[in-house]
């Protein structure tokens, strides 16, 4: 009986999950709301610029910058939502009205906590690489060898991103 009751307990306490799922959500959507922004923002001065008929000499690389930013911070809204339907659906249940749609079988094909961690951390690398490029837009190159280096980083991230493809299709 006492085995039972503990088992019981064990099992429910599995709901704790919930907390990490309600706040994943939160966290994702407040990173959308906040990309949203920025997003809105960069149209702002956009459109200030060339209403106003202002050029300044950064332009581009502000508004570049800001978009990528903002990119990232989607990418890791995308992050939290995936972590918290992963662990959802690990957990506690099977999200019904999802396997009714093409799509949540796509994005919710997770049947391991392996699997979980491997979408989350193929989003993870992207969300590096978007936030390298970010930086890069910010360096000044002042020689020939800074510039190799830039163009040898490039190419490790192609070579990575080309086998992260491959390990994903097996």
């Amino acid at each position: 009986m006492i085995e039972r009751l503990f088992e019981s307990l064990m099992w429910k306490s599995r709901l704790f999950i919930l907390l990490a799922v309600v706040f994943g959500l939160v966290g994702s959507v407040i990173l959308f709301i906040v990309a949203s922004v920025d997003i809105y923002e960069v149209l702002r001065y956009t459109l200030n610029v060339y209403l106003n008929g202002l050029h300044p000499k950064d332009f581009h690389e502000v508004i570049v910058s800001k978009i990528i930013g903002a990119v990232d911070l989607y990418l890791i809204a995308i992050v939290m939502l995936i972590f918290a339907f992963g662990i959802y659906e690990l957990f506690i249940s099977k999200i019904e009205i999802a396997e009714d749609k093409e799509t949540g079988n796509n994005i919710l094909a997770i049947s391991s906590l392996d699997q979980l961690k491997d979408k989350i951390a193929k989003v993870i690398i992207m969300v590096l690489v978007v936030g390298f490029f970010q930086r890069v837009l910010h360096m000044k190159y002042t020689s020939a060898l800074e510039m190799l280096y830039f163009a040898l980083s490039i190419m490790v991230l192609a070579i990575g991103l080309y086998f992260l493809g491959k390990v994903g299709k097996k």
